[in-house]
């Protein structure tokens, strides 16, 4: 069964995220667009999470918690959770590794605590979009610990990226899969970087905007039952063989 996804959504607690970007609004624009499962992962915190993932379930649609951590090295790393605790648990570890940097709201944007009713229920003033103290192995180490999956996000971008920013992947840090952006021409990047080839390629949205979420057409394929954050996660950290990555083109082409 083919499960379309798009495992790298912001909200509007990321300050560069629109404030549209609410648990209503998120999950009613994945049902537009057809997906199956999201997953919400805002710049070092997850505070939006909960309420997107009560919406998911009213709706059907799998909403997986996590967060994207940027690491001292300035490398941006997707998280993924089994669940929401793991996920807040994660959230905490980041929050004590943040630098005491103000968040100018007149500058990098408001970061909004929302209800699933999208109210406003507080803001944080503590900058979100800064790096972290952490190592991108420490990084991976602690989403392991509490078992979820990491991996590294927009591998193909000039900035934030540990290919721009590492040079490529370190040979002692456990990577099962690797995130392109969505509109990356994949042959032209594995030509400059053949040895990124062999990795399960995840095409996400980094939506930042409603209009920006995936369409119908990256998909994880698999005989397993996908009901939850947790089944998905299990699925990712367990055989590469028992699920397959893909890609359709979209519907609006």
């Amino acid at each position: 069964m083919k499960y379309y996804y798009d495992l790298h959504i912001h909200t509007a607690l990321s300050p560069c995220g629109d404030n549209d970007m609410t648990p209503n609004n998120i999950i009613n624009m994945a049902l537009l667009k057809g997906l199956d499962m999201i997953a919400v992962t805002d710049h070092n915190a997850c505070h939006n999470a909960g309420a997107v993932m009560e919406m998911g379930a009213r709706r059907q649609i799998i909403v997986v918690p996590g967060l994207e951590v940027e690491s001292v090295e300035e490398v941006h790393i997707v998280t993924l959770f089994p669940d929401l605790e793991t996920a807040e648990k994660m959230g905490e570890r980041v929050a004590q590794h943040l630098p005491p940097v103000e968040n100018r709201e007149e500058i990098f944007g408001e970061e909004l605590i929302l209800n699933s009713r999208d109210e406003e229920t507080g803001r944080l003033s503590q900058l979100l979009i800064v790096a972290t103290e952490l190592t991108v192995e420490e990084i991976f180490q602690a989403a392991t610990e509490l078992g979820g999956v990491a991996f590294p996000a927009h591998v193909d971008r000039d900035s934030y990226s540990i290919v721009s920013n590492l040079g490529g992947i370190p040979d002692d840090l456990d990577v099962s899969m690797i995130e392109l952006s969505a509109n990356c021409d994949a042959e032209s990047f594995f030509d400059n970087y053949p040895g990124l080839r062999d990795y399960p390629v995840l095409r996400d949205s980094d939506a930042h905007y409603l209009w920006d979420m995936s369409e119908r057409c990256n998909y994880i394929s698999t005989e397993d039952q996908i009901r939850d954050a947790g089944s998905l996660i299990q699925l990712l950290k367990g055989p590469a063989d028992r699920y397959t990555i893909g890609a359709e083109e979209s519907p609006l082409i």
